[in-house]
């Protein structure tokens, strides 16, 4: 079953990149308001009895096992982006986590498949390859950095980068995963597991 995961202060930058600045930076990147708009999920698709917004944050709860891994999607597709928001698991316990440049493969149980950036024990800040044609860690983040950075039961700052074939994830400031991975789409959608 999975738990309640609460996650708030999002902040998206979509890059604007070219061949000759690959890094983001501050000066090719534009926010994109639309991504959350701290009210209703306006924006966003999925099984909506799991999913509400509570106090400017997105709630996610299942208070029974839905007996598959079930997403809110957005419902637009993304390429290069730096996201950035803050996550906690109810009293530490659970396994989530943010699908990246994601497709959606059932839009009845909103069943997704591609990379995804792991949020539960044993998991922070790995990237993961969920559901169809994946099914494998791509990078497990180091366990005794986990260890010492992650409040398992407290709110942690989380942050995505994809630039290319390159993905960053840092909890709490410190970096769990910095490498290229080839078989990552080059766009698509951002989901809540």
């Amino acid at each position: 079953m999975r738990s309640p995961l609460l996650l708030v202060s999002f902040a998206l930058i979509l890059a604007a990149l070219t061949a000759a600045a690959p890094a983001v930076r501050n000066s090719d990147t534009a926010s994109d308001p639309t991504f959350f708009n701290g009210k209703d999920l306006s924006g966003w698709e999925g099984l909506m009895k799991y999913w509400s917004v509570k106090d400017g944050a997105i709630v996610g709860y299942t208070p029974e096992d839905p007996k598959h891994n079930t997403f809110l999607c957005s419902k637009k597709k993304y390429g290069d982006f730096e996201l950035r928001f803050k996550v906690r698991l109810k009293n530490g316990i659970g396994n989530s986590g943010v699908q990246i440049r994601s497709k959606l493969e059932d839009p009845e149980k909103f069943i997704v498949s591609g990379p995804q950036c792991d949020i539960g024990a044993g998991y922070w800040g790995s990237l993961y390859g969920e559901g169809k044609g994946w099914g494998y860690m791509l990078k497990q983040s180091p366990s005794d950095l986990v260890k010492k950075v992650v409040k398992p039961s407290d709110f942690n700052d989380y942050s995505i980068k994809c630039v290319g074939k390159h993905v960053t994830i840092k909890i709490n400031d410190e970096t769990m995963v910095d490498d290229d991975f080839t078989k990552i789409p080059d766009e698509g959608i951002i989901a809540w597991q």
